[in-house]
């Protein structure tokens, strides 16, 4: 059964941290990792999996997509430019939970031109859970992030200049849902923009089994 970031609250997640200075600074390494790993790859779902697989989130390093289905949202502004269209371009919207295992470890919300995909991968967009990453692979696309945005950091601002961090508490550190945001926009490999995302990753990123 799979269990939705909304319903897995972040304190769950948050049991493996507790709120000591060592685990704030662990996690905040965690975090950096884990941006920086989304970072240098094109694909942000083979990305989870090698994080699931090496952080032992489930017994099976694999990501599925869970569409949201009946989900609609208006292009973000300025999005028809960074796709290089024009205001009668058909655009398809998708939105999809990543998992792995039982839990959810990204919301991805996705904006892409059909016509610059294949028959198939609109088949497999319209009709599967294929998560968009995969879908597209063989379009041998790169990815251009436009901001990598931490939602939550575990220490305070100024901590690598002297700010002094908060004492050891006697409850598990407290995450957000989220905790880290990335938008991106991919390209052909004839470097023709076709998919703008965004991808909001939950707390279950950090989970310790």
């Amino acid at each position: 059964m799979l269990v939705c970031a909304s319903s897995l609250s972040a304190r769950d997640a948050s049991q493996g941290w507790p709120d000591t200075p060592l685990s704030r600074t662990q996690a905040l390494a965690e975090l950096q990792t884990l941006n920086a790993q989304l970072l240098s790859h094109p694909s942000a779902t083979l990305t989870l999996e090698q994080w699931c697989g090496a952080h032992h989130l489930a017994p099976e390093a694999r990501v599925v997509a869970h569409r949201v289905h009946d989900a609609d949202k208006p292009l973000p502004e300025g999005a028809r430019a960074l796709l290089g269209i024009g205001p009668d371009e058909p655009v398809r919207y998708r939105r999809v939970a990543l998992s792995c295992g039982d839990v959810v470890l990204s919301d991805a919300d996705n904006w892409y031109v059909p016509a610059r995909l294949t028959p198939e991968m609109n088949r497999q967009l319209d009709t599967s859970d294929v998560p968009f990453g995969k879908v597209v692979q063989p379009l041998h696309f790169r990815r251009q992030t436009l901001s990598a945005d931490l939602l939550w950091s575990p220490l305070p601002e100024g901590w690598d200049s002297g700010t002094s961090l908060p004492p050891a508490g006697d409850k598990p550190l407290a995450i957000p849902d989220h905790v880290l945001q990335h938008r991106a926009v991919l390209y052909t490999a004839d470097n023709q923009p076709f998919s703008l995302v965004i991808e909001s990753y939950t707390s279950h990123v950090l989970a310790r089994p």
